[in-house]
Protein backbone atom coordinates (compact mmCIF):
# COMPACT_ATOMS: atom_id res chain seq x y z
CA UNK A 1 0.00 0.00 0.00
CA UNK A 2 1.19 3.19 -1.03
CA UNK A 3 1.65 5.60 1.90
CA UNK A 4 1.79 8.91 2.67
CA UNK A 5 -0.16 10.60 0.03
CA UNK A 6 -0.08 14.31 -0.04
CA UNK A 7 -3.66 15.34 0.13
CA UNK A 8 -3.99 19.13 -0.81
CA UNK A 9 -7.71 19.21 -0.59
CA UNK A 10 -9.26 21.86 1.37
CA UNK A 11 -11.50 19.62 4.38
CA UNK A 12 -13.74 21.49 6.43
CA UNK A 13 -12.56 21.53 9.93
CA UNK A 14 -14.14 19.24 13.15
CA UNK A 15 -11.44 19.81 15.59
CA UNK A 16 -11.30 23.22 17.74
CA UNK A 17 -8.80 25.61 16.48
CA UNK A 18 -4.96 24.99 17.40
CA UNK A 19 -3.06 27.99 18.86
CA UNK A 20 -1.09 29.10 16.00
CA UNK A 21 0.81 31.97 17.63
CA UNK A 22 3.66 29.79 19.56
CA UNK A 23 6.25 29.37 17.67
CA UNK A 24 7.80 25.53 16.82
CA UNK A 25 11.32 26.63 15.71
CA UNK A 26 13.45 27.80 18.42
CA UNK A 27 16.94 28.37 18.83
CA UNK A 28 18.09 24.60 18.44
CA UNK A 29 21.69 25.34 20.20
CA UNK A 30 20.94 27.65 22.82
CA UNK A 31 18.21 25.56 24.23
CA UNK A 32 20.31 22.36 24.36
CA UNK A 33 23.06 24.17 25.40
CA UNK A 34 20.95 25.50 28.30
CA UNK A 35 19.71 21.77 28.99
CA UNK A 36 23.20 20.62 29.21
CA UNK A 37 24.50 23.26 31.37
CA UNK A 38 21.50 22.49 33.73
CA UNK A 39 22.22 19.01 33.79
CA UNK A 40 25.70 19.84 34.57
CA UNK A 41 25.06 23.05 36.81
CA UNK A 42 21.58 23.19 39.37
CA UNK A 43 21.99 26.62 39.39
CA UNK A 44 20.80 26.83 36.05
CA UNK A 45 17.95 24.89 36.80
CA UNK A 46 15.62 27.80 37.36
CA UNK A 47 15.80 28.90 34.21
CA UNK A 48 15.59 25.35 32.24
CA UNK A 49 12.30 25.27 32.76
CA UNK A 50 11.21 29.00 30.70
CA UNK A 51 13.23 28.00 27.73
CA UNK A 52 11.41 25.72 24.69
CA UNK A 53 12.68 22.55 23.96
CA UNK A 54 13.91 22.09 20.35
CA UNK A 55 11.86 21.20 17.91
CA UNK A 56 12.75 19.82 14.82
CA UNK A 57 9.75 19.58 12.41
CA UNK A 58 10.27 18.45 8.92
CA UNK A 59 7.50 21.07 7.83
CA UNK A 60 4.96 23.89 8.98
CA UNK A 61 2.57 22.63 12.04
CA UNK A 62 0.06 24.04 9.51
CA UNK A 63 1.38 22.38 6.38
CA UNK A 64 1.46 19.23 8.19
CA UNK A 65 -1.48 17.19 5.48
CA UNK A 66 0.72 13.97 4.92
CA UNK A 67 0.75 11.21 6.75
CA UNK A 68 4.32 10.58 6.37
CA UNK A 69 4.68 14.15 6.88
CA UNK A 70 3.44 13.96 10.36
CA UNK A 71 5.05 10.48 11.14
CA UNK A 72 8.80 11.68 9.97
CA UNK A 73 7.98 15.06 12.13
CA UNK A 74 7.39 12.95 15.63
CA UNK A 75 10.27 9.96 14.84
CA UNK A 76 12.97 12.70 15.61
CA UNK A 77 11.29 13.80 18.99
CA UNK A 78 10.50 10.19 19.79
CA UNK A 79 14.30 9.22 19.17
CA UNK A 80 15.53 11.58 21.49
CA UNK A 81 12.84 10.65 23.91
CA UNK A 82 14.43 7.25 23.86
CA UNK A 83 18.02 7.83 24.08
CA UNK A 84 17.69 10.52 27.42
CA UNK A 85 15.08 7.87 28.89
CA UNK A 86 17.51 4.91 28.65
CA UNK A 87 20.02 6.74 30.69
CA UNK A 88 17.27 8.54 32.91
CA UNK A 89 16.01 4.45 33.82
CA UNK A 90 19.60 4.08 35.45
CA UNK A 91 19.93 7.91 36.68
CA UNK A 92 16.97 9.29 38.15
CA UNK A 93 16.50 8.82 42.33
CA UNK A 94 13.19 10.78 42.61
CA UNK A 95 10.26 8.63 42.86
CA UNK A 96 7.82 9.17 40.15
CA UNK A 97 10.66 10.23 38.38
CA UNK A 98 12.23 6.75 37.42
CA UNK A 99 8.67 5.21 37.44
CA UNK A 100 8.25 7.92 34.25
CA UNK A 101 11.30 6.87 32.83
CA UNK A 102 10.48 3.53 32.84
CA UNK A 103 7.31 4.50 31.02
CA UNK A 104 8.42 6.89 28.47
CA UNK A 105 10.96 4.36 27.54
CA UNK A 106 8.49 1.89 26.76
CA UNK A 107 6.66 3.99 24.40
CA UNK A 108 9.22 5.72 22.78
CA UNK A 109 10.59 1.94 21.73
CA UNK A 110 7.06 1.26 20.31
CA UNK A 111 6.29 4.89 18.90
CA UNK A 112 9.76 4.38 16.57
CA UNK A 113 9.41 0.87 15.54
CA UNK A 114 5.58 1.85 14.54
CA UNK A 115 6.59 5.22 12.84
CA UNK A 116 9.70 3.55 11.28
CA UNK A 117 7.16 0.60 9.74
CA UNK A 118 5.51 3.02 8.29
CA UNK A 119 8.17 4.56 6.41
CA UNK A 120 8.59 7.67 8.77
CA UNK A 121 12.89 8.41 8.20
CA UNK A 122 14.66 10.64 10.35
CA UNK A 123 17.56 12.52 10.16
CA UNK A 124 21.03 11.01 12.24
CA UNK A 125 20.95 13.28 15.44
CA UNK A 126 23.14 16.27 15.72
CA UNK A 127 25.97 17.68 17.42
CA UNK A 128 24.30 19.77 20.23
CA UNK A 129 21.72 17.34 20.58
CA UNK A 130 24.53 14.48 21.13
CA UNK A 131 25.78 16.57 23.52
CA UNK A 132 22.98 16.40 25.86
CA UNK A 133 22.56 13.09 25.54
CA UNK A 134 26.46 12.52 26.19
CA UNK A 135 26.10 15.31 29.50
CA UNK A 136 23.15 13.08 30.46
CA UNK A 137 25.42 10.30 30.35
CA UNK A 138 28.22 11.71 31.96
CA UNK A 139 26.05 13.61 35.22
CA UNK A 140 25.74 12.82 38.80
CA UNK A 141 22.52 11.73 40.20
CA UNK A 142 20.69 13.89 42.05
CA UNK A 143 17.59 15.81 41.87
CA UNK A 144 19.23 18.47 39.31
CA UNK A 145 19.51 15.07 36.85
CA UNK A 146 15.85 14.93 37.58
CA UNK A 147 14.72 18.42 37.53
CA UNK A 148 16.58 18.56 33.49
CA UNK A 149 15.34 15.22 32.43
CA UNK A 150 11.66 16.26 33.53
CA UNK A 151 12.04 19.47 31.96
CA UNK A 152 13.24 17.91 28.40
CA UNK A 153 10.70 15.34 28.47
CA UNK A 154 7.95 18.46 29.19
CA UNK A 155 8.45 20.46 26.54
CA UNK A 156 8.92 17.58 23.91
CA UNK A 157 5.64 16.19 25.11
CA UNK A 158 4.09 19.83 24.65
CA UNK A 159 5.51 19.89 21.07
CA UNK A 160 4.31 16.23 20.42
CA UNK A 161 1.36 17.19 21.45
CA UNK A 162 0.60 20.29 19.05
CA UNK A 163 2.28 17.88 16.32
CA UNK A 164 -0.77 15.62 16.88
CA UNK A 165 -3.18 17.98 17.15
CA UNK A 166 -2.25 19.89 14.07
CA UNK A 167 -2.32 16.99 11.79
CA UNK A 168 -6.13 16.15 13.23
CA UNK A 169 -7.22 19.98 12.15
CA UNK A 170 -5.53 19.82 9.05
CA UNK A 171 -6.55 16.43 7.84
CA UNK A 172 -10.06 17.17 9.57
CA UNK A 173 -12.67 14.90 6.88
CA UNK A 174 -10.03 13.54 4.83
CA UNK A 175 -11.09 10.36 3.18
CA UNK A 176 -8.09 8.46 1.93
CA UNK A 177 -7.17 5.34 3.61
CA UNK A 178 -3.47 6.40 3.91
CA UNK A 179 -4.98 9.93 6.09
CA UNK A 180 -7.55 8.04 8.03
CA UNK A 181 -4.59 5.49 8.61
CA UNK A 182 -2.76 8.67 10.02
CA UNK A 183 -5.56 10.22 11.82
CA UNK A 184 -6.17 7.17 14.08
CA UNK A 185 -2.72 7.41 15.00
CA UNK A 186 -2.54 10.95 15.84
CA UNK A 187 -5.46 10.43 17.62
CA UNK A 188 -4.26 7.48 20.18
CA UNK A 189 -0.69 9.80 20.54
CA UNK A 190 -2.66 12.65 21.62
CA UNK A 191 -4.19 11.24 24.12
CA UNK A 192 -1.29 10.01 25.38
CA UNK A 193 0.91 12.98 25.15
CA UNK A 194 -1.84 15.17 26.59
CA UNK A 195 -1.30 12.62 29.91
CA UNK A 196 2.60 12.97 29.81
CA UNK A 197 2.41 16.59 29.88
CA UNK A 198 0.43 16.65 32.91
CA UNK A 199 2.31 13.85 34.41
CA UNK A 200 6.02 15.82 33.46
CA UNK A 201 4.04 19.39 35.08
CA UNK A 202 3.31 17.03 38.25
CA UNK A 203 6.51 15.68 38.43
CA UNK A 204 7.79 19.14 38.22
CA UNK A 205 6.06 20.30 41.05
CA UNK A 206 7.12 17.43 43.31
CA UNK A 207 10.76 18.10 42.41
CA UNK A 208 10.32 21.84 43.29
CA UNK A 209 8.75 21.10 46.82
Amino acid sequence: MKRGRRDGRDTPSDFPAINRSRPMITDRRSMLTGLAVAVASPLALATLSSRAFAAIPMISPMDLKAPLDFYGSVLPRAELSLATSQIAVGMATQKNTMEFAGFELGEAITVNMVLKDLGAMAPKMDGDTMMVVETMKTAEKGRAFDEAYIALQLKNHEELRDLADAFLHNTAGGTDPDVKQGRHLASLMLAVFKEHVAICKRITGELKA
